[in-house]
């Protein structure tokens, strides 16, 4: 015999996701930005977000930086990604600008579905 499984419930909000993209080893008070990020997120209890690392990176000042060259290995670029509500995006990005980061982000609309077991 089979278990019937419980019902899935879907739950949509619509939010912004929020990107912002700095160095692996760049710091704001001897902390990594990408964890300064994450740690104002989880204070504020403005939402949920990951870091992810690239394997390859070129920026606004044309400098290339991959896993191949040894001398920039650990200056590869990463993506701090947030899934937020509108206002939660507006309150990080003000705690960003209020602790004077200098960050390159962007930001788009987004719907975003959670689904849950009833």
């Amino acid at each position: 015999m089979t278990q019937a499984s419980a019902p899935i419930r879907e739950d949509l909000i619509d939010g912004v996701n929020l990107r912002f993209y700095t160095h692996a080893n760049a710091k704001h008070h001897g902390m990594l930005v990408s964890e300064w990020l994450l740690e104002q997120v989880k204070k504020h209890h403005l939402g949920g977000g990951s870091v992810f690392r690239a394997i390859a990176g070129v920026g606004r000042h044309g400098v290339l930086h991959q896993e191949a060259f040894f001398e920039l290995a650990d200056d590869l670029p990463v993506k701090v990604e947030f899934l937020l509500r509108e206002s939660e995006a507006d309150t990080l990005l003000q705690l960003v600008r209020d602790a004077g980061l200098e960050l390159v982000y962007a930001r788009a609309p987004m719907r975003i579905g959670v689904l849950r077991k009833e």
